[in-house]
């Protein structure tokens, strides 16, 4: 007949310090031992503090105090990311500037603090996953511990009694067991069986993936380099910091690091939606490139898409942006060619309307001879509608007109300050004026001259070329970034909800001469899994190994057959 066995709990006794041994097993923590305060010296203390690095406890709290100091940094503008913002900032606030300055919030990430908030985190995960690594690795070395001598304190208990023979039993337990994928073995008159070591694993594996997030962020922020280039079509770029127009890294990156290769844009192609509610939403954006990687490597092609870079050794080529840049031509007032080339323009909307800047700052002379420079004010639509001077109504060329003013006079640009290509500073410029005494200004269509007045010269608008802005990024690490973050996610759940537990079959001999079957479950934390698991393999050995009843309780009924109980014992730890 069943049995389960309830009590409440005594005074410690051998089976239950057997039973705590057992239970603290299950850990792979290192135990923690209080210092004595009166006793600790300079060793002492050192000790101390050591294992409250180390702890568990502290390391969440670093890498809280991480995240915390990392708000800044997305919060207030970097210098290692934009020195423009910085200076802005600077400007608009500067008593909050000078205190930012103070406290290292305008280079975040290479603080003092900050510095030693991650470097604090690295030694705790570090000095945490060591001990409790070579403590699992024992732990897989050895076998199960043997069962308590009273398994009726474990937290899931059954027992039933059975005609077959104690040898029988515990081989079908063994196999049972094993079958179940539990590591068992044989110790004394009871079968030993531990399952959940993947509980350990998955904790050590997220430890270990953060430490390798930590290692390939810092690794990223210290050598990473991005810049980005405008190049029109026919045009070539070759990676060299002079060659971007703009250009930001990492501390520790330096030009040598740079990949060896260069490439031209042959052709952009862009296609749009010609009708309907998207019309204008682009469904092809492609650049067809020719590259070669060193100074003698042979040519290959290739297209970039967007979301599809070129990829070359760690860096990696992205097409970001699209334009025109309509060719234009002067002349002076002789005819001779002062100025031709495509002046790329940047887009105003979705249309890709227009605007931007052409200077001639060298070789035009005046009709007296004098040397001057000009500028134009460009405005250009794509897609021109009469009527409609303010804006394309598509953004593919399918009537581009170009609008000018003119200007003459100094451009600026040789006062040593810089001055954006896309802008024309008219402070020391003259404005062209037509027969009425008003602005020079003319739309002009691809093929068509504008006249300078009292011959000046002219300005021709030739065609249109289309240009591609393209983004080079080297982000070494980020392979590795992305492995600990999967195997941190992974390993989290693992150690969720994987339960480590150990199971014991005893079967002995009792008094009468018929076999006494015991069963008790152990887990590393209040689940009800251990009762379910264990009344489970219970039901499933009893069907080898069925019961028989007591002498003096017999029941009623032949055809009745006790079965296993598992209730867990009352009192004791879940």
């Amino acid at each position: 007949m069943s049995k389960t066995t309830t009590g409440a709990p005594a005074d410690p006794t051998p089976d239950e310090q057997d039973l705590g041994a057992a239970g603290s097993q299950l850990s792979t923590a290192p135990k923690e031992e209080l210092p004595s305060l009166p006793s600790l010296g300079v060793i002492g203390w050192a000790r101390w503090f050591w294992r409250q690095l180390t702890s568990m406890r502290v390391a969440l709290l670093l890498l809280l105090l991480l995240s915390l100091g990392a708000i800044p940094g997305s919060l207030i503008p970097q210098t290692g990311t934009d020195e423009t913002k910085v200076a802005d900032f600077r400007d608009a606030h500067p008593a909050l500037g000078d205190v930012y300055d103070k406290l290292g919030l305008f280079h975040v990430y290479s603080s003092v603090w900050f510095s030693a908030i991650y470097i604090l985190l690295f030694v705790s995960l570090i000095g945490c996953i060591v001990p409790r690594t070579w403590q699992f690795v024992g732990q897989l070395r050895g076998r199960p511990p043997g069962a308590p001598r009273r398994m009726t304190r474990l937290p899931a208990y059954t027992t039933w009694r059975t005609g077959a023979e104690p040898e029988q039993v515990r081989e079908a337990a063994l196999a049972l067991l094993k079958k179940r994928r539990f590591r068992a073995h044989l110790t004394g008159d009871a079968v030993a069986a531990e399952k959940g070591y993947l509980r350990e694993v998955g904790n050590l594996a997220f430890h270990i993936a953060l430490i390798v997030l930590l290692t390939a962020f810092a690794w990223g922020q210290l050598f990473k380099m991005e810049g980005n280039k405008l190049i029109v079509e026919g045009d070539g770029f070759s990676n060299t910091i002079t060659q971007y127009d703009d250009f930001k890294s990492g501390n520790l990156f330096s030009q040598d690091d740079l990949d060896p290769f260069s490439f031209t844009l042959d052709d952009f192609t862009g296609t749009y939606e010609p009708s309907g509610p998207n019309k204008g939403t682009p469904r092809t954006y492609q650049a067809a490139l020719d590259y070669s990687i060193g100074a003698y490597g042979k040519d290959k092609k290739t297209t970039v898409k967007v979301n599809e870079p070129l990829e070359i050794g760690d860096s990696k080529v992205y097409l970001t942006a699209h334009g025109y840049a309509p060719v234009i031509t002067v002349r002076d007032g002789k005819g001779n060619v002062v100025y031709s080339q495509a002046v790329p323009l940047l887009p105003l909307d979705s249309n890709v309307t227009s605007s931007g800047a052409i200077k001639v700052m060298d070789g035009y002379r005046n009709a007296k001879g004098v040397k001057e420079q000009l500028g134009f004010q460009a405005f250009f639509l794509p897609s021109y509608v009469p009527g409609n001077e303010v804006a394309s109504q598509f953004p593919a060329l399918t009537n581009p007109v170009l609008n000018l003013e003119a200007y003459h006079g100094d451009l600026g640009v040789d006062a040593g300050i810089p001055q954006s290509v896309y802008q024309l500073d008219k402070s020391h410029l003259k404005e062209f004026k037509n027969s009425k005494g008003e602005q020079l200004r003319e739309n002009l269509k691809p093929g068509e001259t504008m006249k300078l007045p009292n011959g000046a010269g002219s300005v021709t608008y030739e065609g249109t070329k289309e240009w591609a802005n393209f983004q080079i990024t080297r982000q070494p690490g980020s392979g590795w970034a992305l492995g600990g973050a999967v195997t941190a996610i992974f390993g989290l759940a693992g150690s969720l909800f994987i339960q480590r537990r150990r199971v014991w079959v005893r079967a002995v001999k009792g008094d009468d001469g018929v076999t006494v079957v015991e069963m008790a479950g152990l887990g590393r934390s209040e689940s009800a899994k251990v009762p379910e698991e264990l009344g489970d393999l219970a039901g499933i050995l009893y069907d080898q190994a069925p019961g028989v009843p007591d002498a003096d309780d017999a029941p009623a009924d032949p055809s009745v057959s006790p079965d296993p109980q598992v209730v867990p014992a009352e009192g004791a730890e879940q």
